[in-house]
């Protein structure tokens, strides 16, 4: 699944990774959580992560691939926070702090 139509022609492989549990309430950082429990939610999923940068206007897909300290959990996010040349793709949005704070 792709949003934002086109990469750019940038590499795929240099956007930012999301994965679900770093945005999970129910998750300790031990477990992976990466931001605030207060900002934090239940169980996203990767098609609530896309929606999301579909409504902040950022490029983003889908892959399949498990998270690397629970195999079971699967599914991540690329998301295009910058473009070749290094300047922000969405000016509000600079990086994946600032990302968080916009939702």
């Amino acid at each position: 699944m792709d949003v934002g139509g086109r990469d750019g022609g940038s590499s795929i492989k240099k956007w930012d990774i999301i994965y679900p549990v770093y945005l999970n309430s129910k998750k300790t950082v031990a477990e992976g959580r990466r931001i605030a429990a207060a900002k934090a939610c239940a169980d996203p999923t990767c098609n609530e992560i896309l929606d999301s940068c579909a409504y902040l206007k950022i490029p983003c897909k889908i892959e399949d691939k498990a998270y690397p300290r629970d195999f079971f959990q699967r599914g991540r996010v690329r998301v295009q926070l910058k473009n070749e040349a290094g300047s922000p793709v969405n000016p509000a949005i600079r990086t994946k702090i600032s990302m968080d704070n916009n939702l």
